[in-house]
């Protein structure tokens, strides 16, 4: 006797010439003996029944039970690009507020360093840092107060104005001037004649960047003067096209721009293509001893230092010998 796996049910066993097709429908699968099962029996995985299956609807995308949810789409481009617009306009605005921004040349103050429409791109991150300016960069920095008085600001259209807060165009409103840094806190620097410029009595060699032709004093001599500390002297490539701080020693600073003013760095001419450059600082400002009122100071603080040590041991010496 055989013992029905589905039924519980003792049934006669299956007379011989009827194995072999028992045989192939069990490799069919059990359904095949659905006609052996008694009546009432009901097979675990039949269609229609009330059990759960963990099968999945090739149609619905959902298990034959329902148990599980659709599957949901994914969201139409259209819908995505609002939110990459704007992510991608935040990231322009961090990086101009705190990284880096462009700035156009609207003068020829600066050639042949800089031409008029060159665009460069200004440092704006390590002044962040405690970075201050030093000799020979250019740099662009506000106007200190009656620079630009004369000089009329284009009213850019509302296009423009988006595109400049941003930092994808050039600002048109800001009044900002770009100059080189010729002297620093501390310094002396002064002009007289044909020049050439000196600082801190070493002459400058301005061959490399000062305009062809021109004069490195140009047509205003001054000097000696001394740059206080926290502000920069500052001066066009182009001296005879250049109203820089030659032209501004009757206001506030004398002349002097204060560091608090300085944008940054200008670090590269970005466009046209054709003019893609470095500024780096030219080799006449890390000439030796040009820093000598600064290498001086560490000496002068030695000897200050020094002297009461000197007078203390002096002193024990002294009334060691003294008889008592």
């Amino acid at each position: 006797m055989a013992v029905g796996a589905r039924s519980g049910t003792e049934e006669p066993e299956e007379p011989a010439g009827r194995g072999e097709q028992s045989a192939a429908s069990s490799v069919h699968g059990s359904r095949s003996q659905s006609q052996s099962e008694p009546q009432g029996s009901v097979p675990l995985d039949k269609p229609g029944t009330s059990g759960t299956s963990d099968t999945l609807d090739p149609a619905s995308g959902e298990e034959a039970g329902g148990s599980m949810k659709k599957a949901k789409k994914p969201r139409a481009f259209w819908k995505e690009l609002p939110i990459l617009i704007g992510i991608a306009l935040l990231l322009a605005l961090l990086i101009k507020t705190f990284l880096v921004q462009a700035f156009s040349i609207p003068s020829d103050s600066m050639q042949d360093t800089l031409q008029r429409g060159d665009r460069v791109l200004v440092d704006k991150l390590t002044p962040w840092f405690g970075s201050k300016p030093q000799r020979g960069e250019v740099v662009v920095f506000h106007d200190p107060g009656g620079w630009l008085n004369e000089t009329p600001t284009p009213e850019p259209n509302p296009v423009q104005k988006v595109l400049s807060f941003i930092g994808l165009m050039p600002s048109a409103e800001e009044k900002d001037l770009i100059k080189r840094v010729i002297a620093v806190g501390g310094d002396t620097v002064e002009c007289h004649g044909s020049g050439p410029v000196k600082v801190n009595g070493k002459a400058l060699k301005e061959d490399s960047y000062i305009f062809p032709g021109a004069t490195p004093c140009g047509d205003r001599a001054f000097g000696p003067i001394h740059v206080p500390k926290g502000r920069i002297w500052v001066m066009g490539d182009h001296r005879d096209d250049s109203l820089d701080s030659r032209y501004h020693q009757n206001l506030k600073g004398n002349g002097t721009v204060s560091e608090d003013e300085v944008v940054g760095r200008a670090f590269t001419i970005a466009w046209p293509i054709n003019r893609w450059a470095t500024l780096p600082v030219p080799d006449t400002f890390d000439q030796p001893g040009i820093n000598k009122a600064m290498a001086a100071a560490p000496a002068a603080l030695g000897l200050a230092g020094a002297v009461p040590i000197v007078m203390w041991r002096r002193r024990r010496l002294t009334a060691g010998r003294n008889p008592r």
